[in-house]
């Protein structure tokens, strides 16, 4: 047995540092947290100081037996999880849950996975940092207790299986106010003026600086041009220069993964905790810009030899953030002379990115050369105006440029570049067109341009991102979408040849990528908590209980003198909202039907809904009409005639072999039902306007794919399919898909074989273990 024993939080971690320590060292992985707060009411002790009781979860249990084992025959035990307040709170709990002894514990710490930090950290062990697990116990007790407290006051007020979480909350309330005012914005047009003048590659545009909100000004604007003289007025070059962004933190590397690989906040996580424990990159949770001197000198080396010393621009960069205590540099590559990693696609494409950004941060300024050319009209006041680039050094712009997967607002030579033009020079007009264009509203968030925000209000902190952006979505609060947009006219008049035409265009406008809407629950629990808890979601608030965390983290505070200024008129606030407040149903009256009858939109139990009439009494009988609001509807913008066309379905559209069709909307969108089976409506197919004829056509087309795709059926059970499947054939067996081993041909296959290997399947250990994934 090896004198020492190193424990990490990862196994990729552990095999990697196996490599560097000698036989004197056993490397183990306690696989993230290896104990939690136990799921009770009584996990934390209210009278007794904030005492926490703590649990080893079923799966850690054989986990934490082995390390137990592996401490007692070891000389010394090394504690090197991550090297936050998480990391140190791992640290701690395994001391405490191993009964290890401070005399032969040593904490250690490290950025990068690499040789050289291993050892260095190995000579340079400390004892665990109380003040940082203090800082981490005082976010984790203060979530459980909001958590705990809030959520039945939701299941009584709003609705059952709720839940609210502190910054989780805010996110919430920042998605759901942006909604609001995209919803009440109105859009305003105004005529845009482009010219343009001279002809093939001497041709260029020119703008007026103004805008005309009515069209009969832009029109006699127009008209005045026509057989005008423009004429160079003024020529002003000046020189420009662009520098480069910092190295990546947490929260840059999630925005441009985002924009420039459309990587999820969550997935850009996991890319790059992959790329740390296999050595590639710095620790992936730091809100700072620091790069060390080592670093420093390997991007030098890096840059002089591959681009030359003009190439070069030492910089070293501070970081804004006044809470950046997680860590100690940005995140970059472990060896600048990597351009490139072994490694799954997704793993590629992240590295390269940050090498490119962290090579950039220390190259030279892009350097260029911006003309300004003012031209006069002879028959007006204004001035038009040509604006023109040219690059002179592209310097950090040459790693960017390298790579088609960079969009940054970047001009490539020749993109804006102005022919040769002097004062006084009487220009050709080509065309000058006058163009409506329309104000747009704020933009919805994405999940990158949310982390922005989050991190400007310092709102979390780089290791709460991710999560806090996967429970608002796990929890349907919010979704993540595309949406369509509308066709929308807007008109052109263009002068061309001294006469004007004028045209009538259409766009389309207000279509979604990937963005963030708030559900109709999300919005109706956020209502209730900014009416009721108002310091929960107030942003300042959550942004200096960040600040406290960072206190009692340098030793500041005492953690639970802050829980209990928290938890004291937090607890009152949770008990008199639940004698007094009144169940929210975000409800809103869209006025009569045809009848009279009052139509009113709200949250049930199941969802959103439209009701017709009221509740039944002895003077009116009759019982009121409901109807589920479709996807893409929301109780607070949904008209009086979207909601009755909800109740035109289902239909009744003809008879086909002798049996109904159905026409209906369910959970997965609009469908046709005949004898028992279900076929789905294309989205380009409005469900109103489906006739008979159109209903048997998608009815014997589906038919005919599902043919294709039976392979075989059994006389035992006609339920049991042998069908083709995306990745070949496969057993549909009750609801379990079957494999179908390697070599067995799916024709030959009897009853009795599928029945076999379905149980067989069914009795098989689950492959493939819990993913390393730090819980909150």
């Amino acid at each position: 047995m090896a004198k020492n024993l190193l424990i990490v939080e990862s196994p990729a971690k552990a095999k990697t540092i196996e490599g560097y320590l000698g036989k004197d060292f056993t490397v183990k992985s306690s696989y993230g947290h290896i104990r939690d707060l136990i799921k009770s009411e009584d996990a934390i002790d209210i009278a007794n100081n904030f005492e926490q009781k703590y649990e080893v979860p079923a799966d850690k249990k054989q986990i934490v037996s082995d390390l137990k084992k592996l401490a007692k025959e070891a000389d010394m035990v090394w504690l090197a999880s991550d090297e936050d307040r998480e990391g140190e709170a791992i640290s701690w709990h395994l001391f405490e849950t191993l009964g290890l002894k401070d005399a032969t514990t040593k904490r250690i710490v490290f950025h990068e996975i690499t040789k050289p930090a291993i050892l260095k950290a190995i000579d340079n062990p400390r004892k665990i940092d109380y003040n940082l697990v203090n800082a981490q116990q005082a976010r984790r007790v203060l979530d459980r207790l909001v958590g705990f407290e809030l959520s039945p006051v939701l299941w009584k007020k709003v609705k059952p299986s709720l839940s609210a979480g502190r910054v989780q909350s805010v996110a919430v309330r920042l998605i759901v106010d942006r909604e609001r005012e995209v919803n009440k914005f109105t859009s305003e047009a105004a005529f845009k003026i482009v010219a343009i003048f001279g002809k093939g590659k001497e041709a260029f545009k020119a703008e007026l600086p103004e805008r005309f909100t009515q069209q009969i000004d832009a029109e006699k604007f127009l008209q005045d041009c026509i057989g005008a003289d423009f004429d160079v007025k003024s020529l002003e070059t000046r020189p420009t220069k662009r520098s480069p962004a910092a190295p990546f933190t947490t929260s840059t590397l999630q925005q441009e993964a985002s924009r420039k690989l459309g990587y999820s906040v969550s997935r850009t996580m996991q890319v790059a905790q992959k790329l740390y424990e296999a050595g590639h990159i710095t620790y992936m949770r730091t809100d700072s810009v620091n790069l060390s001197d080592t670093a420093l000198d390997a991007a030098t080396a890096q840059i002089v030899s591959a681009y030359g010393n003009k190439y070069h621009q030492l910089r070293k960069y501070k970081t804004k953030s006044a809470g950046a205590q997680e860590a100690h540099e940005a995140i970059r590559p472990t060896y600048f002379n990597q351009h490139t990693i072994d490694g799954d696609n997704s793993e590629k494409r992240l590295y390269e990115l940050i090498w490119k950004r962290a090579i950039a941060s220390q190259m030279s300024e892009a350097q260029f050369e911006k003309t300004t050319a003012k031209i006069s009209i002879s028959t007006r006041k204004d001035e038009l105006v040509a604006n023109g680039e040219v690059m002179k050094f592209d310097g950090f712009l040459k790693v960017y440029l390298e790579s088609s997967d960079d969009e940054d607002d970047t001009q490539q030579d020749g993109d804006t570049m102005l022919p040769p033009l002097t004062t006084g020079q009487r220009l050709a007009l080509q065309e000058l067109s006058a163009t409506e264009r329309f104000s747009r509203p704020p933009a919805r968030y994405t999940e990158a341009s949310l982390v922005k925000k989050l991190e400007e209000l310092g709102i979390g902190r780089p290791s709460t991102y991710a999560p806090t952006i996967s429970t608002i979505q796990n929890r349907g609060y919010v979704v993540k979408e595309e949406r369509e947009g509308k066709i929308r006219a807007f008109r052109v008049m263009t002068l061309k040849n001294g006469s004007i035409l004028k045209e009538e265009k259409t766009e389309n406008t207000g279509a979604e990528k990937g963005k963030l809407f708030p559900t109709d629950i999300g919005a109706v629990v956020n209502d209730f908590l900014v009416q009721y808890f108002k310091g929960i979601v107030d942003f300042n608030f959550t942004a200096s209980v960040e600040k406290q965390f960072d206190e009692i983290a340098q030793g500041m505070e005492e953690w639970t003198n802050m829980i209990r200024k928290f938890y004291d008129p937090f607890h009152k606030d949770v008990q008199s909202t639940i004698e007094t407040a009144d169940k929210a149903t975000g409800e809103r009256e869209l006025g009569v039907n045809a009848d009279g009858k009052k139509v009113s939109v709200r949250i049930g139990r199941y969802g959103p809904f439209v009701q017709v009439g009221e509740n039944a009494t002895d003077t009116d009988p009759a019982k009121p009409l409901y109807a589920s609001l479709r996807n893409g509807q929301s109780i607070e913008t949904i008209t009086l005639e979207d909601a009755l066309e909800l109740f035109k379905l289902p239909k009744n559209v003809g008879v086909f072999e002798d049996k109904d069709m159905t026409v209906a909307i369910g959970k997965f969108g609009p469908y046709i039902r005949h004898n028992s089976t279900f076929t789905s409506l294309p989205r380009e197919i409005d469900p109103l306007d489906v006739t008979e004829e159109k209903a048997i056509e998608l009815i014997l087309e589906k038919r005919k794919k599902d043919a294709e795709k039976l392979i075989k059926t059994f006389d035992e059970d006609p339920t049991v399919k042998v069908l083709n499947g995306r990745w070949g054939p496969y057993i549909e067996f009750g609801k379990q898909n079957v494999k179908i081993p390697k070599g067995k041909e799916p024709l030959a296959l009897t009853f009795e074989e599928v029945k076999a290997l379905a149980a067989a399947e069914e009795k098989a250990p689950k492959k493939g273990g819990k993913k390393f994934v730090k819980k909150k």
